[in-house]
């Protein structure tokens, strides 16, 4: 028998977004806005902002492709390792912490990964998924995005993001082995 919190989590997972979509449409029929209008709008706005990241997001796709191809990755793995099997963090998952800083796209590939090998309801599957969950990929939003509206000064930026990705790493291992023991 699976536990309330899992059936509730079921519950909302497959609610949530018709929900959102639902409420969404909702706001905006009392509030009389042409959703198809704005939505198109936005739909125009959104690509030329594409069209501007274009160039960023070639210069940091390669700036990872020689990061993992040098074999830098690995170098960082086994020196973080140590530090990561003194607090039980699984060195498995070193690479995701490591990737999703950096490429979404890659880190879904590496999860994809743990999800086939050790399987989804896994305490490796979730603690991976949870990871996706909150972290930001810190260095793809300040090359990319920050390029897009010329930010240069990303110092303050960059520390708040590591930050924040060391702390969402931390409660990730620490809610995953609370909720799912």
């Amino acid at each position: 028998m699976e536990s309330p919190f899992i059936v509730i989590t079921k519950i909302l997972s497959t609610a949530a977004i018709p929900l959102i979509v639902f409420a969404i449409v909702v706001v905006a029929a009392v509030r009389k806005v042409k959703v198809y209008e704005e939505f198109v709008e936005g739909a125009k706005e959104g690509f030329t902002t594409a069209v501007r990241i274009i160039p960023y997001l070639v210069a940091m796709l390669v700036a990872i492709g020689m990061f993992r191809a040098s074999g830098a990755m690995d170098i960082l793995t086994t020196a973080i390792r140590p530090a990561m099997d003194a607090i039980g963090f699984p060195s498995e998952l070193l690479p995701l912490a490591i990737v999703r800083n950096l490429s979404g796209s890659g880190s879904l590939g590496l999860m994809t990964d743990i999800m086939r090998t050790h399987g989804p309801d896994s305490f490796m599957g979730r603690l991976a998924g949870a990871m996706m969950g909150s972290h930001e990929t810190t260095f793809y939003v300040l090359a990319v995005y920050f390029g897009a509206v010329n930010i240069r000064k990303t110092r303050h930026a960059a520390l708040a993001g590591i930050f924040s990705d060391v702390v969402a790493l931390i409660m990730s291992v620490i809610l995953v082995r609370w909720l799912f023991p």
